[in-house]
């Protein structure tokens, strides 16, 4: 048994995508539009002007897979109540992350320092809401 996050991006998920790719090495392992669904759909519907955006979308980010979707397409995508844990190697690789997670609008939430816990220790939400702790391990 798994358990796999799965993020609503309400018409954002190609740009997600993009940005996750570089910011923590993310890999696209399968992606299917509106427009190819062979059953009708709700919001993003393939007869609709958004039949290009994202309905399904899996990248894996280190060992784990996310899943991502454009959702309804509203244009105002909601994270709230949860973060994403990225545990890297070391102190170099969190800090790495963690800049590249706050580009473009990003926002550091706590600082990425040492803690008891781990040698690096961050908070940030994304440009596009997503929270995020970044972590190592203890020295």
């Amino acid at each position: 048994m798994q358990v796999q996050p799965y993020l609503f991006f309400d018409g954002r998920c190609e740009e997600a995508l993009a940005f996750y790719g570089k910011a923590v090495g993310g890999q696209v392992q399968n992606l299917v539009r509106f427009k190819e669904s062979p059953q009708p759909t709700e919001g993003c519907g393939p007869n609709e002007p958004n039949g290009e955006k994202v309905m399904h979308a899996s990248m894996k980010i280190g060992e784990s897979l996310v899943n991502f979707s454009d959702g309804e397409c509203g244009g105002q995508p909601d994270f709230r109540g949860f973060s994403l844990v990225l545990n890297v190697k070391d102190e170099d690789e969190a800090k790495r992350r963690f800049d590249a997670l706050l580009q473009d609008g990003g926002e550091a939430t706590m600082p990425l320092s040492a803690t008891f816990f781990a040698s690096s220790f961050g908070m940030l939400r994304d440009r596009f809401g997503v929270n995020w702790m970044v972590m190592s391990p203890p020295a």
